[in-house]
C-alpha cells in the first residue's frame, strides 16, 4: 500500500495515506486523559469570536506575540486542497472550504468530497501552533485533523503530529499521534472532552519534548527525541475522508490559528 496521501492544493504539499493501528503504524504508547466535569462551551457558530476560546496555552504559559496569526476573515492567507482525497476517497475541492462568521469552515459531502488548507507563510524547526475548533457528530471515517507535516514531502521519514485527530463519531474523544521513522510507528494518546464544543488545541515543539494543549492545560507529552520530526514543518487543517460508510457527514470549525517561536 503506498504511503502517499492526496492533499493536493495549488502548492506542493502532500499529506500521506494512513489508516491509524491498521497499515504499518504501531501504536506503541496509550494514554487516557478523562474530561473535565465542568466543560461548558457554546455550540453556536453565531457566537463572538473572543467568547469561543477563552482559555489558551499562550495566555497560561506567556508564549507572547504570535510570529503568525489569522482570524479568518478571508483565505488570503491560506492554500485550498485540490485533487484526490485521503486514499483516493472523494476529492478535495475548494467547495469544501469557505469561511462563515469569521471561521474557517471544512464541510465534508455526501460524494465523499471534502477540504483541508495549510497556511502561506513558511514552516520551521521548533515552535508552537494553537488552534480554536470545533466540529459536528459525523461517521467516524471522517476524521477532523490539525497537525504539522514536513516542508520537505519527506513522509514517513520526515514525521508528522496530529495535535487534534477527531475519530470518535460522537466527537467526545481527541487523539494525539506522533508518527516516526520509516516503518511510520505512532505514538497515541487520547483525552474525552465534547469536541462539538469550542476548545483551544496547542502543540509545543521544542529539542527535548513535544507536548500537546487542551484549553491552556497540558494533557499529553512525548519526550524521546528520536521520535521527533527531523526537519521544519508546516501547519496543516484537514476533514479527511477514510472510506467506508460516511453518514453522516461532518463539519469542522476553526475560529482562529496562532504560531510563535520558542
Amino acid at each position: 500500500m503506498p504511503k502517499t496521501r492526496s492533499r493536493q492544493l495549488s502548492s506542493t504539499f502532500l499529506r500521506p495515506i494512513l489508516t491509524l493501528g491498521v497499515v504499518a503504524a504501531a501504536v506503541v504508547t496509550s494514554a487516557v486523559v478523562a474530561a473535565d466535569p465542568g466543560d461548558a462551551h457554546a455550540l453556536d457558530l453565531g457566537s463572538s469570536s473572543s467568547a469561543r476560546c477563552t482559555a489558551t496555552a499562550a495566555a497560561q504559559h506567556g508564549w507572547g506575540t504570535p510570529d503568525h496569526a489569522d482570524d479568518f476573515n478571508s483565505l488570503s492567507n491560506w492554500h485550498v486542497y485540490e485533487g484526490a482525497g485521503h486514499a483516493g476517497n472523494g476529492s478535495r475541492t475548494r467547495d469544501a472550504v469557505s469561511i462563515s462568521d469569521g471561521a474557517l469552515a471544512i464541510t465534508s459531502s455526501i460524494n465523499g468530497d471534502s477540504g483541508g488548507v495549510t497556511p502561506t507563510w513558511a514552516g520551521r524547526k521548533y515552535g508552537r501552533w494553537e488552534i480554536c475548533a470545533r466540529t459536528t457528530i459525523a461517521s467516524p471515517n471522517w476524521h477532523a485533523v490539525a497537525l504539522l507535516w514536513p516542508d520537505a514531502e519527506d513522509w514517513p521519514v520526515g514525521g508528522e503530529v496530529d495535535f487534534m485527530e477527531i475519530v470518535d463519531a460522537t466527537r467526545q474523544a481527541v487523539q494525539y499521534n506522533l508518527h516516526y521513522g520509516a516503518q511510520d510507528t505512532v505514538e497515541t494518546h487520547t483525552t474525552f472532552v465534547d469536541a462539538t464544543a469550542w476548545h483551544s488545541w496547542a502543540v509545543e515543539w521544542t529539542p527535548t519534548h513535544i507536548a500537546v494543549f487542551r484549553d491552556g492545560v497540558q494533557w499529553a507529552i512525548s519526550t524521546d527525541p528520536a521520535r521527533f520530526p527531523p526537519r521544519a514543518m508546516h501547519l496543516a487543517l484537514q476533514l479527511d475522508n477514510f472510506g467506508g460508510i460516511i453518514v453522516p457527514t461532518g463539519q469542522m470549525f476553526v475560529d482562529r490559528v496562532a504560531e510563535y517561536g520558542i
